[in-house]
């Protein structure tokens, strides 16, 4: 088929690509110049794993290329896709890049003869396309539904493998606004995907996407907040409580004499809290259209108000380990909210950086690749912050060191080096990745989240 794809973030560009890896005739559409020419040179202008290798075999044979010209792209195309950003801004998501780009195919439209289906990729809450969306779309075009169609198409992508989730999806939810609508949209994946094609209305596919994201981050907060419970109550790891409790078949069924081990229990791991694009967005979004709606959405207010305080905690904790960090050199190990990934949207270790920076600490924080997007959100005049991708830099003569995100160059770190190249051997574990035994007979001091020892169980009184 041919499609159009407007925007090419993170979405944009891996849902293009991926489509013409799968035969598709793609042109991606963006507005910056100089985005549309790296593009067409063969050049991915996002990092993930995979898409610069799949960006060069699409463009080389000739099915994918990009535009700033919408006009041509609706004009040679079967579907258009839309997957501009949807920032979260004053309480709200912010449609504008919606609108715009609506109101643009709209106008094209009502040009065009031939039936073309306008298809939502971009996460909106529910009502965004059977009525913002389509509204726009009849009011400029001049045209109903069922001249043109209408489909919403969640993405279910996680960053650092979204090459791969787009080619090997779980399932694949077509929301369409009628029977025609729903077979073009169907046609880009039956038959070139193995996956379960799911038909529901426009408003349950947007829907489904934001309660797959509110429900994954759910469960990194519940299990943040088990391991302040068991960080307060002392001789209690609450990684071992986690793992105990996801070995019930429930979330661990057993096929004949192996555990299956679900990627969903890995939700389940104490660390720094959740990060990104889509978590902390899309979580506050559905609270703001839940509130519209006159409903208060009590567990999704605590999910976010577990994690925004969960950063802080590592620093609270690492305070009460060191004493005073005014002045004191503190190694921040990661900069992007996950490995694979140079995304610092969101990131735990932002809200960390700046609460060491309030304590009058100096920083210094290294990752591989996303030293240069973290520098565009943080205060880069402090003379108290450093930013490399050199962790034995950071780490030299440092007083602590927090482990942020779990880039295996940092989990591989040996005990040796936090002692020989540190001023004083304390680390905090933000995502309990390091042997606590080992690192303490090195002699370097531990705190790892859902951890804090305090001697002997405290006997309540209890008859065991």
């Amino acid at each position: 088929m041919k499609i159009s794809i407007i925007g090419t973030g993170y979405v944009g560009l891996v849902s293009g690509v991926c489509l013409a890896h799968k035969g598709h005739k793609v042109i991606c559409v963006d507005k910056r110049e100089d985005i549309v020419r790296r593009i067409n040179n063969r050049e991915a202008t996002i990092y993930e794993p995979g898409l610069q290798v799949l960006l060069e075999q699409v463009i080389d044979k000739g099915k994918l290329s990009a535009t700033s010209d919408l006009r041509h792209a609706v004009m040679n195309s079967d579907v258009s896709i839309i997957a501009v950003g949807t920032p979260f801004g004053d309480g709200r998501i912010d449609l504008s890049y919606i609108i715009s780009c609506t109101t643009e195919i709209g106008e094209i439209l009502r040009e065009k003869s031939k039936y073309h289906v306008v298809c939502v990729k971009s996460t909106v809450a529910p009502t965004t396309t059977d009525i913002v969306v389509k509204s726009i779309l009849e009011t400029v075009s001049g045209k109903k539904v069922g001249e043109f169609g209408l489909s919403m198409n969640p993405e279910f992508l996680r960053e650092g493998k979204a090459v791969e989730d787009f080619i090997n999806p779980d399932r694949i939810v077509i929301g369409a606004s009628d029977n025609k609508s729903f077979n073009v949209v169907n046609r880009i994946y039956k038959g070139y995907f193995k996956a379960p094609i799911i038909r529901v209305n426009l408003r349950t596919a947007e829907m489904i996407k934001y309660t797959s994201n509110a429900l994954l981050a759910t469960l990194i907060s519940y299990a943040n907040e088990i391991a302040s419970i068991c960080e307060e109550t002392g001789g209690v790891d609450a990684r071992e409580v986690l793992e105990s409790v996801t070995l019930d078949k429930r979330f661990n069924p057993k096929v004949g004499k192996h555990l299956i081990n679900p990627e969903m229990v890995s939700y389940l791991r104490v660390g720094c809290g959740f990060g990104g694009s889509c978590f902390p967005k899309d979580v506050k979004a559905l609270i703001s259209f839940s509130a519209g709606k006159g409903y208060e959405p009590q567990m999704l207010e605590s999910t976010m108000s577990i994690n925004e305080t969960q950063p802080v905690r590592l620093v609270n904790r690492l305070e009460k380990t060191i004493g005073d960090l005014d002045d004191k050199k503190i190694a921040v190990l990661g900069l992007a909210f996950k490995p694979d990934t140079d995304d610092v949207r969101e990131s735990p270790a932002l809200i960390i950086i700046r609460e060491l920076l309030r304590k009058k600490a100096k920083v210094f924080a290294v990752d591989p690749i996303a030293v240069n997007n973290a520098a565009m959100m943080l205060p880069m005049d402090a003379d108290e912050l450093v930013l490399l991708t050199d962790y034995k830099v950071a780490l030299q003569n440092a007083n602590a060191a927090i482990l942020v995100t779990s880039w295996p160059e940092f989990v591989c770190i040996p005990s040796y080096e936090f002692v020989s190249l540190m001023n004083k051997p304390i680390l905090v574990d933000g995502r309990r990745v390091y042997d606590k035994k080992t690192m303490e007979n090195a002699g370097i001091s531990y705190v790892g989240v859902g951890l804090e020892d305090t001697g002997e169980v405290e006997n309540h009184g209890y008859q065991i």
